[in-house]
């Protein structure tokens, strides 16, 4: 490893302030497999950071653009769980140097607008979830076949090079292993710090989580580290079920074994006493029975799955009046530039284990059958790395 950097040391020397020609995975438009082609890397302008990625994850919401349920525009670089080293920085950049092993983040934290400088605050300002596809000053870094190339959520991991905003970068620890680390990035955290963060899950308390993929199962993990004393896990998919176990679930149920509501069965398994609820899929209907499901006076329900775009939620007010909690949170609730670096310590301290989340890793050049995976329900996280 120290080999690699060295001789990445030695290439940076001659890349920085030049165009860098790479090998990228461009999606062309909606519906159509990623297009492995080579693409130039302009160099980063004031207050950006050029980063050779090392590793980075297949995650759900990668999918999402290419099914459409994500705006975007086309052609773009997806990707936006990774870890890289900084192979050069712009004018103005003051919070890494070339060489330092980082993790780009799809949510900023320029520490100036209302959201990052409250203490509770997360969504930064300059986070890109309406698909502008652009950095900072409006245009792109990327360019294949003549044409420009639009950023994902402020990062594009799917490439060996990519430019993001400083406000988009986290230092973390040297000793950190990029293909397992690139996890923080995005499915980890957002699933552990909404146990932690958003949730605030109390020790002894009862949990439980809706949705057994690689976010579920983070949740999980992060209920057992607050010390909830019960943890139930719920998914269609029994197969999902040993995994969660492994992770910290105390027990795990399938809706389809019964046919009564499946807060009535949590109401009965539990003596009434579920204290926090965690839908982690993503639809609407399971939204309303994770918060049906948490105690009526005192439960806190946070929704962690992405909803599906234009869709409207009608539920009873009866749940909330009765003095439920229902939150909502953006990855963890957690402040990305302060809190990554803080996580990634803590895994080298080995307070978690992100190898239970990793089913595969493959090639970047394989990304098309790591979304394969992904769509089979055979993976849990898929990792590239190059």
């Amino acid at each position: 490893m120290f080999a690699e950097i060295q001789i990445q040391d030695k290439d940076r020397m001659g890349t920085a302030g030049k165009v860098i020609k790479c090998k990228a995975a461009v999606l062309w438009e909606q519906k159509q497999p990623f297009s492995i082609e080579e693409i130039e890397v302009a160099p980063p302008k004031t207050k950006e950071v050029r980063i050779k990625i090392l590793a980075t994850g297949i995650c759900r919401t990668d999918d999402h653009v290419i099914k459409g349920t994500m705006v975007s525009k086309f052609p773009v670089i997806v990707g936006h769980e990774a870890t890289g080293i900084v192979e050069s920085i712009g004018e103005g950049v003051t919070t890494v140097q070339p060489g330092d092993k980082v993790i780009p983040l799809f949510l900023p934290q320029c520490r100036e607008c209302n959201a990052c400088r409250n203490p509770d605050g997360n969504l930064c300002i300059r986070s890109d979830i309406t698909g502008r596809g652009v950095l900072a000053d409006g245009t792109t870094r990327f360019t294949c076949k003549g044409k420009p190339v639009y950023h994902f959520m402020n990062t594009s991991t799917f490439t060996e090079y990519t430019v993001v905003d400083e406000s988009s970068v986290a230092k973390i620890d040297d000793a950190a292993p990029p293909e397992k680390v690139c996890l923080i990035g995005c499915g980890f955290s957002t699933g552990y710090g909404a146990a932690v963060k958003t949730g605030k899950v109390k020790p002894g308390s009862t949990c439980v989580v809706f949705g057994l993929g690689g976010v579920g199962l983070s949740v999980i993990m992060g209920c057992k580290s607050a010390g909830a004393s019960r943890i139930i896990g719920i998914d269609l998919n029994k197969d999902k079920f040993e995994k969660a176990m492994a992770v910290g679930a105390t027990e795990c149920i399938s809706p389809k074994d019964s046919t009564k509501p499946i807060s009535e069965v949590l109401s009965e398994m539990t003596g009434n006493n579920v204290g926090y609820t965690f839908e982690v899929i993503g639809r609407l209907e399971t939204m309303i029975d994770a918060l049906a499901s948490c105690h009526m006076n005192y439960g806190t329900s946070v929704v962690v799955g992405a909803p599906p775009s234009a869709k409207m939620l009608t539920y009873d007010p009866m749940l909330l009046f009765t003095g439920r909690t229902w939150k909502g949170c953006v990855f963890g609730g957690l402040k990305s530039r302060d809190d990554v670096p803080k996580l990634v310590t803590k895994f080298l301290a080995k307070k978690f284990d992100l190898d239970q989340l990793i089913t595969h890793v493959l090639p970047f050049k394989k990304i098309n059958e790591g979304f394969e995976l992904l769509n089979s329900g055979q993976s849990i996280r898929t990792v590239l790395t190059f």
